[in-house]
This record gives structure tokens, C-alpha cells and sequence, in this order.
């Protein structure tokens, strides 16, 4: 089924992606061939483009089809860059989507100073749109991802993190990008107060529900799905829902089990798949699932307002591949 799914938004989406492709290339310009080096290994290493996506269809879906969302679309898929490096600098991790980290191959305040760097290009391209409202949102996402991820750091190595500090997180970090993206198409569309509401609704939906099913992926898939081990968050301290919700349905037994394997940072293969047996059995990996579920429905009932149209069709078939892809 995801397959199919995946195949049905690639056919649709692969003239946009080219475009957008093109953009960022064009339009990442930096003075110096370092910098370019840099971006371009986390830039060009294979993502999905999934905001600048969103950011395009979003407009569209307003009947705003102008060509210049493609360059305004990149602003987000920058900034998604931007704390990638970071992120990865801070969490000290070895692999991005199946290559080496860029801190691995360069030292990290030259990877940090490129995360800077780009974030700036994508405040040069929001001014672009002469639309004020474009550059608030870009700043209250700035402002929530860094606060987000500080909120991550403090939490780090907690064995007793709730679920409602792990939605907080997951707002911060990953909800909000992915939120004002949608919303910023509706606002260069010049979308009605209602419509640009459920564009960001939507795109809220959307992120939780991303961000739930990338962290049961890091139990459910292989390391080759994954570009990276499996277990890869609770190696670096992070609680996520599958654990967070298997802890809470554990007896003590189980959960002193399960707290000595999260303190074993190197912890054997074995050791691993034990684990994952137990949270199948507690329920924690089901529970997320029928929580992405939630946020899925919440995000395609938040598109009714919209005529039917290719774009609506589309924002719809992502909000089903948020939980059912295999990476």
C-alpha cells in the first residue's frame, strides 16, 4: 500500500521537484566553495523535499500558481537544513540519511557556521515575498525549533520523560517547520483568515504525525531503510512515544529490565531486538500508530474547507504516506 502511495505522490510532485532542485542549487550562492561543500552534502543527499512540498501545494490549493512558489518553497527545505547540521553537531551522530554526518568530515564549528548560513539564506529569499507575515513565521519557527531541541537536551537520559513533554518536543522540533510551511503558502496566496487556519492546522497534523512515525521507525525498520542503526534515539538519551508508553504499561520487573537495557549506550543487537519484543507486547508500538492515525485524520478533515483539486488530492495522499512509509 505505501508503495503504491509513494509511486502515486512521485508521478504527481517529480515536474515540482526538479524545479525545486534547480532552485536550490541556484540559490544557495555562498562566497566561499567551503560552505557550498558543506551544505551541499546534507542539501543534495536524498530528501524527500517534503516542506517545500507542502509549502507549494498549500498555495496552490488556493489558486495561487504563479511559478514563484518554487522559490519561496525553498526557504523551508534551508531552514530544514540548517537543523539537520546542528542537530547532528549537538547529538554527536555518525550517520544522515545513509552518509556520513557532515561534522564527521569537517569540524563542527564550520558545519555549525554553514547551518547559520543557510538559515540566513532562507530569511534573504522570505524578504523576497515582500510579505511580512512570511518572515514572523519564519521567526516563531526559529524561535520554537531552538527552544524544542534545548527542551530535548535538558530531557536527555530521563527515564521518566511523560507523554505530554514528549508532544511539547516534538511541536518544537519538528511540527512547527512543517506548520508554517503550509501556512506560508496560504499566505502568499493571500488565502482567506479561515483558509490560511487550515492550512496551518494541517500542517501541525502533518508534523506530529511525521515525527510519530519516524520515531517508530527507529524500532520497526532496518538499518538499511533507515541510513542509520535502528535505536539510534534511545542510544543518544532520547525517550520517545513507543518507549514513553511501553514504560507506563511495564511492571516493575520489566520496567527495571527495560531501564537497564536504555542505560547500556552500547548495547548488543540482541539486547535490542528484546526490547522491541517487549514494546510490541506493551503496546507502546501500536499506540503510536493509532496516535499518527490521529494526527493524519486531524490533518485531512482540517483540508474539507478546499475544493476538490489536484493539490487537495495530493496534501491528502502525503497525510496517508506520513504513517504508512517504510522510511
Amino acid at each position: 500500500m505505501s508503495s503504491d502511495i509513494k509511486a502515486r505522490i512521485i508521478k504527481q510532485v517529480a515536474p515540482d521537484l526538479a524545479l525545486v532542485e534547480k532552485a536550490l542549487e541556484e540559490n544557495l550562492d555562498p562566497n566561499l566553495d567551503l560552505v557550498r561543500k558543506i551544505a551541499s552534502h546534507l542539501l543534495f543527499s536524498g530528501g524527500k523535499r517534503l516542506r517545500p512540498l507542502l509549502m507549494i501545494h498549500s498555495a496552490r490549493i488556493c489558486g495561487y500558481d504563479t511559478g514563484f512558489e518554487i522559490l519561496f518553497s525553498i526557504i523551508f527545505e534551508y531552514l530544514h537544513a540548517a537543523t539537520l547540521l546542528h542537530d547532528d553537531v549537538v547529538d554527536e551522530a555518525d550517520m544522515r540519511r545513509g552518509k556520513r554526518a557532515a561534522h564527521t568530515k569537517w569540524p563542527a564549528p564550520q558545519v555549525v557556521l554553514t547551518g547559520d548560513f543557510l538559515l540566513a539564506r532562507a530569511l534573504a529569499i522570505a524578504a523576497k515575498t515582500c510579505e511580512p507575515r512570511v518572515i514572523s513565521v519564519i521567526a516563531k519557527i526559529t524561535q520554537a525549533m531552538s527552544q524544542g531541541e534545548i527542551d530535548q537536551l535538558e530531557q536527555k537520559g530521563k527515564k521518566d520523560l511523560s507523554e505530554t513533554q514528549y508532544l511539547e518536543i516534538i511541536e518544537g522540533k519538528t511540527a512547527v517547520l512543517i506548520q508554517g510551511a503550509c501556512q506560508s503558502g496560504g499566505i502568499i496566496a493571500k488565502a482567506s483568515p479561515k483558509k490560511e487556519a487550515a492550512l496551518a492546522s494541517c500542517g501541525y497534523h502533518l508534523g506530529m504525525a511525521f515525527q510519530m512515525a519516524d520515531d517508530l521507525l527507529d524500532y520497526t525498520a532496518t538499518a538499511q531503510e533507515l541510513g542509520k542503526n535502528p535505536g539510534a534515539d534511545m542510544r543518544e538519551g532520547k525517550l520517545t512515544l513507543p518507549l514513553i508508553h511501553s514504560l507506563a504499561q511495564a511492571n516493575d520487573a520489566d520496567r527495571e529490565w527495560m531501564h537497564g537495557v536504555m542505560a547500556e549506550t552500547d548495547f548488543e543487537q540482541d539486547r535490542f531486538e528484546a526490547l522491541r519484543e517487549k514494546m510490541f507486547g506493551l503496546g507502546g508500538i501500536a499506540y503510536t500508530q493509532t496516535r499518527a492515525q490521529h494526527h493524519v485524520t486531524q490533518a485531512k478533515a482540517s483540508l474539507e474547507i478546499f475544493e476538490d483539486s489536484d493539490s487537495k488530492a495530493l496534501l491528502q495522499l502525503i497525510a496517508d504516506y506520513s504513517i504508512e512509509r517504510k522510511v
